[in-house]
């Protein structure tokens, strides 16, 4: 059955401000709405007038980043472990099919940004785009809200990162190209997997691994440096050697300038829903992770084994693969699309890739 919560009467959208599930008491009025046509049929979208679209994320010591850009809510590419379901939630939306077909659209989100940015209000630290849904999904073919979001950046002279994905960022190009020249970004692919089987059943909406690499060869031989998010890996289902061997390689292959690993996480809402649509095609294996996630996170072992693998993959291919927990601790991981320097208990593995020319 399909899901649709309805917004009728004297419903109003809960806005969150920022990308953490906190109670934020912000409220909107009813959205405009819109629907889908031709290349966009089967999804509505929710029209919104953001009263802030820069988001400060505090007390996460995890987080590689403090302040983030995200012009949409909900993702038409419709991962069944996407972390951010939940924040559909306190839109009072739902987080399953709501999620994949009900996005909702900051339409004044360039605006906003260019307010935001004004040298009295802002100290030009680094905004990241792509940390809660895909800033390069299928709708931003019509809104381009990413494209305007990117021009108003470099015309800050603002750092920022960009992770995704979707090939369409390669429409955006010879933006990203003027923003590397001067040093102002850095890109990611979040590639989990070369296996078909596992993308189609967990990523029905996105781009084929394949052309996701090729955008990352295609960014990086632009000067636009980029690098691959290998996440998340899914125990049982993507996480064997040669599969791990094989998406490590292509990435070196690619030429992406770093390569992280993140294994799956399943936090409450999140969890319901991937495990139910993982009973769908394979229920031992929804029953194992079942009992293998006693929380949100998946054992440290695990984490460790998965590391270790993709470590040892480029390394052989030639690549110096630094790594940074060597301690065996590793801390709850979080999607990041920046290379950082190391912190204390970081959250995922991040291994240059100084390759030889």
């Amino acid at each position: 059955m399909i899901e649709r919560s309805p917004l009728e009467g004297t419903a109003r959208l809960r806005w969150e401000l920022a990308d953490a599930p906190v109670h934020q008491g912000e409220l909107f009025g009813r959205p405009r709405r819109e629907v889908g046509r031709g290349e966009y049929r089967g999804l509505e979208f929710l029209h919104v007038e953001a009263r802030r679209i820069i988001n400060e994320i505090k007390g996460d010591p995890f987080l590689p980043f403090r302040f983030t850009v995200n012009p949409y809510r909900g993702c038409s590419h419709a991962c069944t472990y996407c972390f951010a379901r939940p924040t559909h939630e306190y839109l009072g939306l739902g987080i399953g099919t709501d999620f994949d077909q009900r996005i909702v659209v900051k339409v004044n989100a360039v605006e906003r940004l260019r307010a935001e940015l004004k040298p009295s209000r802002w100290r030009g630290e680094h905004l990241a785009l792509g940390t809660n849904t895909d800033p390069y999904q299928r709708c931003e073919g019509k809104y381009r809200l990413t494209r305007g979001i990117i021009r108003t950046l470099i015309d800050a002279g603002n750092p920022f990162s960009i992770l995704t994905k979707s090939t369409l960022v390669l429409r955006d190009l010879d933006l990203l190209q003027e923003a590397a020249a001067s040093g102002q970004v850095r890109v990611n692919l979040s590639i989990g997997t070369l296996d078909h089987h596992a993308w189609k059943t967990t990523e029905p909406g996105t781009p084929a691994p394949e052309r996701r690499l090729r955008a990352v060869a295609q960014l990086n031989e632009a000067g636009v440096p980029c690098g691959v998010l290998v996440a998340p890996v899914i125990p049982g289902l993507t996480d064997g050697p040669a599969q791990l061997r094989a998406v490590a390689q292509a990435c070196v292959d690619a030429g992406a300038v770093s390569v992280s690993t993140v294994m799956l996480h399943l936090r409450p809402g999140v969890r319901e829903h991937f495990l139910g649509a993982l009973r769908g095609s394979d229920p031992a294996l929804a029953d194992d992770l079942s009992a293998r996630y006693r929380g949100a996170y998946g054992p440290k072992a695990d984490r460790r084994r998965i590391g270790d693998q993709v470590h040892r993959t480029i390394a052989a291919a030639g690549g110096l693969a630094v790594d940074r927990f060597a301690d065996g601790h590793l801390a709850p991981p979080v999607e990041t699309p920046v290379a950082v320097p190391p912190r204390p208990a970081p959250p995922a593995d991040q291994l240059p890739l100084p390759l030889p020319t």
